[in-house]
């Protein structure tokens, strides 16, 4: 018997609940507004009082409406056919969705049920298995999709019979499994699980050894992310964090990416529904939307929902790390959900934080940063769920709560500057700033020493040293004037401008030059590298400006040219001979 109850009070989108029974904590239940049944969350019980939170507008909303409770907490729909999809927070269906506005009360299916999947087994009969244990695969897209044992059952089970390869639906059943008291449990191809809950079905979670490729320079050279890593982009308005959120998606080195936009602006979010379509994945030649699923939340969506669609992409990432995949997480902006978090609270009459933030919001987003990682399965088998956030802070302050509770939480760093931006330096991500703390892990180096070459991480610090040196040189040709600083000043300004305009911008309008593979970076920047370690003559400051600005702009034609060809080795040959002639001798 479910337990119901009825409003007693309302706050906004927060509704006080009488209930007639037994509630739990982030438990559903469905609000009714007349005819129309909206959904809600449990967040706090005191006594017979369930303060829920309504996923929809509570305008019209009465004391006395009817409450029913569902018995379970907020779940995500597991199954073949995520890929590909536009879901809102709580993964409903947008295309399915009619109508300019979404209407109140809309729910649709988050998977084709009709659908018939070619399903192959993999299990046999007499197999011991338990949760997430691989039964059998179907194809979605190019993705191998692995049917697992759902995740609540983490019992040990013995594989009884299982379907023969052919076309099913999700709903058939293509396993049944006996556990130790001999009781049969039939499993289909679709599962549920609670978003709030992370999913635990793996042997162990070693910390991460590999690099993510993304093609960005000033990523994967100065500041790397691990394969099942964290890591998030704070900046100013107008900084460039979805133009570089949607360059990782484009082009990183992953098997499924996942978008959140947890409160983005509906245009920033119709860029993404437009152009994901038509974009090709440089990894496969297919459409990159083939291999993505997108969960959209713009700024007019109610606050509840913002929050749903953080955890909903994450337990899909999960999903997906289960089958021994490499999932892309990029949530756009984690701001807004903790301004939807804070609103929470104050609603609740909670004690405030900083900025009214709530006191526990560190907590909560290191909670959801350690689910990413990289994790080795039960059967060998390793997957990772690599997840970058962005943070917008008021102001492009970057002491704000958010930020600083995001600093604790993430590994990588890449604070976008607003100076780099106005003065359209693509990708504004600014080099002293920010950091990869990848870098100071022992397994990393190695990783780094056998995949790029022996000693590269002493080779990007070299290179950071090199444009903290040309700042603060910038600094004193600012204070003293061109002519006060001796010629060298001027020598290590242009060192560091030569490293910023070759390594850390990219066109990412030229299909060339907005994907640079690992390789093509190597050789760029130890080329970059050798001419700062040498030491030329110049006369004058002028003569020095003068030949630095030919030659970044020879490297940026280099930039341009398709790595190895014949136009790439002229421009180089170019660079030598301009060097040499003005080398110390």
């Amino acid at each position: 018997m479910k337990t119901t109850g009825r409003v007693a009070g309302i706050i906004s989108n927060i509704v006080i609940v009488k209930a007639d029974g037994a509630v739990s904590q982030n438990e559903i239940c469905h609000v009714w507004c007349g005819d129309v049944r909206m959904m809600a969350e449990v967040i706090k019980v005191i006594g017979d009082d369930a303060y829920v939170q309504v996923f929809d507008s509570t305008r019209g909303l009465k004391i006395g409406e009817k409450v029913e409770f569902e018995g379970h907490m907020l779940e995500a729909t597991l199954a073949p056919g995520i890929l590909s999809r536009n879901y809102d927070g709580l993964q409903n269906d947008l295309e399915k969705m009619e109508g300019l506005f979404i209407s109140r009360g809309s729910i649709t299916d988050p998977i084709d049920y009709e659908r018939e999947w070619d399903f192959k087994p993999l299990a046999k009969v007499g197999d011991q298995v338990t949760a997430g244990s691989w039964l059998g695969e179907v194809q979605e897209q190019w993705v191998a999709h692995k049917i697992m044992v759902p995740f609540v059952m983490e019992e040990n089970y013995t594989v009884k019979s299982i379907v023969a390869a052919g076309p099913h639906k999700v709903t058939d059943t293509v396993a049944v499994v006996t556990d130790a008291e001999g009781r049969d449990h039939e499993i289909t191809m679709v599962q549920k699980w609670p978003v709030k809950r992370a999913i635990k079905a793996y042997a162990a979670k070693p910390r991460p050894s590999k690099i993510m490729e993304t093609g960005v320079r000033s990523i994967d050279t100065f500041n790397p992310i691990a394969d099942g890593g964290t890591g998030f982009i704070p900046g100013p308005f107008g900084a460039g964090k979805t133009v570089l959120q949607h360059a990782i998606a484009k082009q990183a080195d992953a098997d499924v990416i996942i978008m959140v936009a947890c409160g983005e602006r509906a245009n920033e979010v119709v860029e993404i529904f437009k152009e994901f379509p038509e974009l090709e994945d440089p990894h496969t030649g297919h459409k990159l939307m083939e291999r993505t699923t997108i969960i959209c939340n713009t700024s007019n969506m109610p606050v509840a929902a913002r929050e749903a669609s953080v955890y909903t992409g994450m337990t899909i990432g999960e999903y997906y790390r289960a089958m021994g995949l490499k999932v892309l997480i990029l949530a756009d902006s984690t701001s807004r959900w903790a301004q939807a978090l804070r609103e929470m609270s104050n609603r609740l009459e909670e004690l405030p934080g900083q900025d009214a933030f709530p006191m526990d919001l560190s907590a909560i987003i290191s909670n959801f940063y350690s689910r990413a990682g990289l994790v080795e399965l039960n059967n060998g088998e390793s997957g990772s769920v690599t997840f970058i956030g962005t943070v917008s802070p008021a102001g492009g302050n970057l002491k704000e709560p958010v930020t600083e509770s995001t600093k604790k939480a993430a590994r990588c760093f890449y604070a976008l500057s607003q100076g780099r931006a106005d003065s359209k330096r693509y990708p504004a991500i600014d080099p002293l700033d920010s950091y990869s703390k990848y870098l100071e892990y022992p397994e990393v180096r190695e990783y780094l020493d056998e995949r790029i070459e022996k000693g590269w991480v002493d080779q990007v610090y070299k290179g950071k040293t090199i444009v903290q040196r040309g700042k603060e040189a910038s600094e004193q040709i600012n204070i003293l004037g061109d002519d006060g600083v001796p010629v060298e000043y001027h020598e290590r300004f242009w060192k560091s401008e030569l490293i910023d305009f070759v390594i850390l911008q990219q066109d990412a309008f030229d299909s060339i030059d907005a994907n640079c593979p690992l390789e093509r970076q190597k050789y760029m920047y130890e080329k970059v590298l050798g001419i700062c370690d040498r030491n030329f003559e110049f006369s004058d400051f002028e003569e020095c400006s003068q030949f630095f600005k030919s030659l970044i702009n020879m490297f940026r034609q280099m930039n341009y040219s398709p790595f190895e060809s014949e136009q790439y080795f002229a421009y180089d040959k170019q660079i030598d001979e301009a060097v040499e002639q003005k080398v110390a001798k």
